[in-house]
């Protein structure tokens, strides 16, 4: 099966360019032999994508991982996204007891202490989660484009994940956040009210603030690390996914408390 995915994935590559994104959303559905699952942020590019499956009834689940920490915009345009088209955006959430051991090892905002904390965070609340919404999986669609960031600019619009054993596609990665954010708004399609506060790219809300003048698309997100390709570990490549760091150690509650300065 990997190998019949891998070639589904590098002819997918290769026609994807010609198609429009619903065409290549219909080409996964119809052609991929096995569930095919698109996470959804909730973001413009997401929104994008979720009408066209919603609007087209294609048979792709639509999933989101509930960190526990969103804005109060991102929750109200899940309802409102729920209402509109009478379809469920089905919600993944961390492990309770993995999420207890975090907090009581790093604090309730411990990622603001070291990158390595920010990933466990991220481990805990986004990539175990995202390992279960694709489960059984053998299609995962995204909302990357090309233009969000230097790091992303290399990435195919469809390739084989080999760490999860799927076809990854990427049907808006040649749209731009200007034409995406037209046909948003001519096709009615619900957007977080955020975006219009200069928060173009949206997460966690203690992890996202919004942009100055002159910054790069993702500049809000982890804005305080020093690092020059910030992501939060769900995209990865053949090697597999990130995961928490340290996870065996005992939750003594002072592991931030060790970066503090004496």
């Amino acid at each position: 099966m990997s190998e019949r995915l891998r070639e589904l994935a590098a002819a997918f590559n290769g026609s994807f360019a010609a198609m429009t994104p619903l065409e290549r959303l219909a080409a996964m559905a119809e052609h991929v032999p096995g569930p095919v699952v698109f996470t959804t942020s909730l973001g413009i590019e997401d929104q994008m994508i979720t009408h066209l499956i919603f609007s087209n009834d294609l048979p792709i689940t639509v999933k989101t991982l509930d960190t526990g920490r969103l804005f109060p915009e991102t929750y109200a345009l899940w309802r409102e996204t729920e209402e509109k088209y009478g379809r469920r955006i089905r919600a993944m959430y961390p492990r309770g007891e993995a999420l207890e051991e975090l907090v009581n090892d790093q604090g309730i905002d411990g990622f603001y202490y070291a990158p390595e904390f920010r990933k466990n965070c991220c481990g805990v609340r986004k990539v175990e989660p995202l390992g279960r919404a694709l489960a059984g999986a053998a299609g995962w669609i995204t909302g990357l484009r090309r233009d969000q960031s230097a790091n992303r600019a290399d990435m195919d619009f469809v390739g084989f994940d080999g760490a999860r054993g799927l076809v990854k596609a990427n049907p808006i990665f040649d749209w731009s956040r200007d034409a995406i954010a037209h046909f948003t708004k001519a096709n009615g399609v619900p957007v977080n009210a955020l975006h219009a506060k200069n928060f173009l790219s949206i997460g966690c809300a203690p992890c996202t603030r919004a942009l100055r003048p002159g910054e790069p698309e993702r500049a809000g997100r982890w804005w305080w690390e020093e690092e020059t390709k910030r992501e939060c570990g769900l995209h990865v490549d053949d090697a597999g996914r990130p995961v928490r760091a340290d996870n065996h150690r005992p939750a003594e509650g002072d592991a931030a408390f060790e970066r503090l300065p004496q």
